[in-house]
């Protein structure tokens, strides 16, 4: 890749390791980084012993979205979200949503994009009305430095931050986010090993851990969000093991985003998920009694909508990406009077 030294950001979480190698302590790949070379993202490079992000000056992504889009649905909900990227991804899966951007370097070997300095981004959400900034599109761990750099200044003008995550993130890099981090979605993209390994070039291991470390450590509000693919991650037993992985490990109350797959990609000789599986999978989300499922990349579908854990009345109407009406009262169900969970929702949808 043109390097030069303006396009060059020291790299946060790395340590010096013998012969003039760095470890990247970023995310679980924790790459051994000869000088020269690159870790399996291609957008951390060591040179001559210290290790630096490529893509800080490369944002491919920069526009105001629901936040609903991200998706997260218990967190300001109806509020705008505006959401940026940078090209590159510490996964390979054959069917990314985002390919165009998240793996346009390893393919061609080149990073696009442009400059967007951090007080250029806020100025530009508080511009939009937005109520947050979104690192998104791809993973947002290989561009912590502009992440780490935005939300610091972010906080100071009251916006919150999010992540939407593969959830391949050490602990040292959740343990760093938490300054700043109030939301993140997680892919939990399967519960198979073998399904990590084949089509996303990863481990499902470190995943489940991030998870649970999160869930359990932070005050950081998740969601959760599994593709659906025909044949690959659809089958009843799996379905089920996610379910129940996320009652026990994260708790009930964390919500599971279950999406329709769109032929994408390399993974685009199969075909679309059918709407019975993804009705299937709400169904095993519920007896498994996480209390609240959503169906994904199914507009007007009617479990869009929130509906009250306990007395079951309609509390957040949505279509699609869009909120249509929001019942909820001091974070309470107005019928019952229960606690809904989430990020410090008030019947605004805001902080």
């Amino acid at each position: 890749m043109n390097k030069s030294k303006e396009n060059l950001k020291k790299a946060m979480l790395w340590h010096s390791d013998q012969d003039g190698k760095v470890k990247c302590d970023l995310c679980n790949h924790r790459c051994m980084i000869a000088d020269g070379a690159v870790g399996l993202c291609r957008v951390r490079e060591n040179i001559n012993g210290t290790l630096y992000s490529l893509n800080y000056h490369s944002v491919v992504a920069a526009n105001a979205d629901y936040i609903e889009k991200k998706p997260l649905f218990h967190f300001q909900p109806g509020s705008m979200s505006f959401s940026i990227a940078c090209p590159g991804c510490n996964f390979q899966c054959d069917f990314c949503q985002n390919w165009q951007i998240s793996q346009a370097q390893i393919e061609h070997n080149r990073l696009p994009g442009q400059s967007l300095p951090p007080e250029i981004i806020v100025r530009e959400a508080l511009a939009q009305n937005c109520k947050s900034i979104a690192y998104t599109y791809t993973e947002p761990t290989i561009f912590m430095e502009l992440c780490d750099d935005t939300a610091r200044l972010a906080k100071q003008h009251n916006l919150t931050n999010v992540f939407v995550s593969n959830g391949y993130m050490t602990r040292e890099a959740i343990d760093t986010v938490t300054d700043w981090l109030d939301g993140i979605n997680v892919d939990l993209k399967s519960f198979s090993d073998d399904y990590y390994r084949k089509l996303c070039k990863s481990k499902l291991q470190p995943v489940l851990n991030t998870i649970e470390y999160i869930a359990k450590n932070t005050d950081i509000w998740m969601e959760i969000t599994t593709l659906v693919l025909p044949e690959e991650n659809d089958s009843d037993d799996e379905l089920k093991a996610i379910a129940d992985f996320i009652v026990e490990k994260a708790g009930p109350n964390v919500p599971w985003h279950i999406s329709r797959f769109y032929p994408q990609y390399k993974h685009n000789s199969s075909y679309p998920t059918p709407v019975e599986t993804i009705e299937k999978a709400y169904k095993i989300g519920k007896d498994a009694g996480l209390q609240y499922v959503y169906p994904g990349n199914m507009p007007g579908a009617k479990t869009e909508t929130t509906f009250c854990h306990n007395c079951d009345k309609p509390l957040l109407q949505r279509s699609g990406f869009h909120l249509l009406a929001n019942h909820i009262k001091d974070s309470r169900c107005p019928y019952c009077n229960e606690q809904i969970p989430g990020f410090q929702l008030d019947s605004q949808g805001q902080q």
